[in-house]
């Protein structure tokens, strides 16, 4: 059938290729419903289809011999090249029970604007966004790439492809640049290289790897960020392959850990070895964890640190007070117990420090109204974390109709 938003529904299939306006039709309703399209939102995590835009990203690939060997994955598309996916993978979609598990598929119209320009707006004018901040998708695990130089090289040609085909297209898509954050060098040669170039937002780090990030090989980097004014981005993702994650037997128990391990490994290095006293005006923040992990690890260390405070002689504080200081994505927001989720959100002074986040198209993702909802939150906060916290430190343009409640 035809229904008034102008595409044909499939209902009552949906597949892999189901159109995403199809597959977001409730985010508008809700939105029309909450009068969300009169409140500034920005979306700081949404994923692009790099798998499959990889064919067009290989060709920004600036060594000629790895882009001609690209050439030979996935029968000469050069799908698929060079990336360090999981097998784990398999289990996100539950034997199909979630048709765009594996990833957005749909076809669009003809046209001289990318792919990704077209599914971002479409998610966009569904959920009634304002802007939206681009991670990587198939490039999460590069980070234990077994080849080191690789993540430079895909690195480069992916952030290219960014800035020179996809940002230039539509000023409401920003994206944070990928650090390749095995090598510090390259690392500060991406920040001189992309910063400043239009869309650019910050810069961003997927943290699912085993470098420890109070390294003084990084210290450079970290100063190059914060004199520049720029956020850096900590992305979690899932590893299968730990140790200890590699005892767990279920998607869903290696999904509930891993993600939040990897972010209490590199928030404890960062804090306890002092780098907010060596970097205080530097925006950090912490992606895609949910919430839940933060008052634990804030009393933790405020415990310990209490007991041991020589083994942190750089803090003049509690952890839990440079914590305050630090940002964090809501998605996937933990909604079981609202009054646990209460108590959390005060604790890390959420109406200044929490960011609305999608994770759109992924398949536990959060919409506008996961906020909006929140009974025990006043209208200044939601606005804030819905909107007005990300153009405070990502320094975005608030259109003129927003204006007056941001300046109340």
């Amino acid at each position: 059938m035809t229904t008034d938003d102008g595409f044909k529904r499939t209902y009552p299939q949906v597949d892999d290729w189901t159109d995403s306006r199809e597959l977001l039709a409730n985010a508008r309703k809700q939105a029309e419903e909450r009068q969300l399209d009169d409140v500034f939102i920005v979306d700081i995590d949404s994923h692009i289809s790099d798998g499959g835009n990889w064919p067009e990203i290989m060709d920004y690939v600036e060594d000629p011999v790895i882009r001609e060997a690209a050439s030979a994955f996935g029968d000469g598309s050069k799908r698929g090249a060079f990336l360090n996916g999981t097998d784990g993978l398999q289990w996100q979609n539950v034997w199909g029970r979630i048709p765009h598990g594996q990833g957005l598929k749909e076809a669009v119209e003809e046209s001289d604007l990318s792919r990704e320009t077209i599914l971002s707006r479409r998610c966009m004018d569904q959920m009634g966004l304002d802007y939206q901040v681009m991670f990587p998708n198939a490039m999460l695990f590069l980070g234990m790439h077994p080849v080191p130089e690789m993540e430079v090289h895909l690195a480069t040609a992916y952030n290219r492809w960014l800035v020179e085909r996809v940002l230039p297209e539509d000023t409401r898509i920003k994206a944070m640049m990928y650090l390749p954050f095995n090598n510090p060098m390259e690392a500060e040669k991406t920040v001189k290289r992309f910063l400043g170039k239009p869309g650019v937002a910050g810069f961003l780090v997927t943290s699912s790897r085993h470098k420890p990030v109070h390294a003084n090989e990084y210290m450079r980097l970290y100063g190059m960020l914060e004199e520049a004014g720029q956020v850096l981005g900590f992305h979690t993702h899932l590893n299968w392959q730990d140790e200890y994650t590699s005892q767990l037997n279920r998607f869903i128990s290696m999904h509930a850990i891993s993600f939040v391990l990897c972010n209490l490994v590199h928030l404890t290095n960062w804090v306890i070895n002092g780098l907010p006293e060596r970097f205080p005006k530097l925006k950090v923040m912490w992606i895609e964890s949910g919430v839940a992990w933060l008052p634990f690890i804030m009393q933790r260390l405020d415990h310990e640190y209490m007991m041991r405070t020589s083994e942190a002689p750089l803090l003049t504080k509690l952890p839990s007070e440079y914590m305050r200081e630090m940002f964090y994505t809501t998605q996937p927001l933990e909604r079981t117990n609202e009054t646990l989720l209460a108590a959390t959100m005060e604790a890390m002074s959420a109406e200044t420090q929490m960011l609305f986040a999608s994770d759109w198209p992924h398949w536990d993702f959060d919409l506008p109204a996961t906020i909006w909802d929140l009974p025990f939150l006043d209208e200044a906060a939601k606005r804030n974390i819905l909107g007005y916290n990300a153009a405070r430190i990502f320094d975005l343009e608030i259109p003129e109709k927003y204006r007056a409640l941001a300046a109340e």
